[in-house]
């Protein structure tokens, strides 16, 4: 086929460090064009792929909604004037894009990787519309905006050869926290599950920049930073995500919100590291009891979790997650919709 991506200018593809959705843009345009389909990119300026590329807007996520507006009737005017030239267009972006081509033939595919605002989805399917079809990331992801339309669920992928997973670690290994230090990431739960324990915590993410999780940081979590129990790592790219999960015992996910998928819960199977977290949003549907983490309701029972953590084979863990959310398995999906 020829395939047609959509992604909203702000970051680069692929990103040079964080950006969720632009890193599985990257990711599926490349694995789409090794399954010998012909892949163009539509994204901010210096994106690339092994495909044609056709850059448009600014790369700045604070720009204007004047800014945005433009970039919405550039895409209007490239998709009127190339839906021809497509037999799928897979939008990672603004679902306004797909506008002028909703009743067109060409095949669409429109992608949520967080919880959907319903009016929008009633206002489109509304419209005269064919070969459309929503999907998002997670079961309970489709159920905030399965009003109207078709829809799929198909969870997030990464790619899992770019991750060195380790078949067994020290008794006294590391526990691991990864991701944004924001309140409603539970942070601070993951540090007192590991001072009530007697565990190492490695964390990983970046310091958050708005004024009630900044704050948060500075009071709570960054007086726990000793460097010897407690220890904070700084952002780290992939090669160092790998290198750390993989000498972890596991990583602990105790959020605070319905995350809609949690992609570093996979980050940490594909290393063979299991993940105990707190049952909310799509940790139900990441994590399989008992085989690759478990599912708890508290600390408590996160501390309790821990004790069973050796009874997960690693080896096994990384290959039960490989079998739903490497991106060769989730390209098909996406391709057999």
């Amino acid at each position: 086929m020829k395939i047609l991506l959509i992604m909203d200018p702000g970051i680069p593809i692929p990103p040079p460090q964080y950006g969720g959705h632009e890193r599985l843009v990257y990711m599926f345009a490349e694995e789409y064009t090794r399954l010998g389909h012909e892949v163009s990119l539509l994204a901010g300026p210096e994106s690339h792929i092994s495909g044609q590329v056709y850059p448009f807007g600014k790369n700045n996520l604070k720009r204007s909604k004047w800014q945005k507006a433009k970039e919405l009737l550039l895409v209007w005017k490239f998709l009127l004037i190339k839906k021809r030239d497509f037999d799928l267009i897979h939008n990672f972006g603004r679902l306004a894009y797909l506008i002028p081509i909703l009743n067109s033939h060409v095949k669409k595919v429109m992608i949520y990787g967080r919880p959907v605002a319903q009016k929008g989805i009633k206002a489109v399917t509304a419209c005269p519309h064919k070969n459309l079809i929503f999907t998002a990331c997670s079961d309970y992801c489709v159920s905030t905006g399965n009003v109207s339309g078709r829809w799929e669920t198909v969870y997030n992928a990464i790619d899992f050869s770019k991750y060195d997973p380790a078949d067994q670690v020290k008794p006294d290994a590391p526990l691991m926290f990864l991701g944004r230090m924001d309140q409603i990431k539970g942070l601070h739960t993951a540090i007192e599950v590991a001072l009530e324990t007697g565990n190492r915590l490695l964390i990983g993410g970046n310091i958050p920049d708005t004024a009630d999780n900044l704050s948060y940081f500075k009071e709570q979590i960054e007086p726990e930073f000793d460097g010897k129990q407690i220890i904070y790592l700084g952002p780290l790219d992939d090669r160092q995500k790998s290198h750390y999960l993989s000498q972890a015992k596991a990583l602990l996910f105790p959020i605070e919100w319905d995350e809609p998928f949690g992609m570093v819960m996979v980050e940490a199977m594909a290393c063979g590291t299991p993940v105990i977290g707190f049952k909310r949003g799509s940790v139900p549907e990441v994590i399989t009891e008992g085989k690759n983490g478990f599912i708890v309701e508290n600390k408590e029972a996160m501390i309790r979790a821990l004790q069973k953590i050796i009874t997960i084979d690693r080896a096994a863990c990384r290959a039960f997650a490989f079998s739903k959310f490497d991106v060769s398995i989730i390209a098909k999906h996406y391709l057999n919709l």
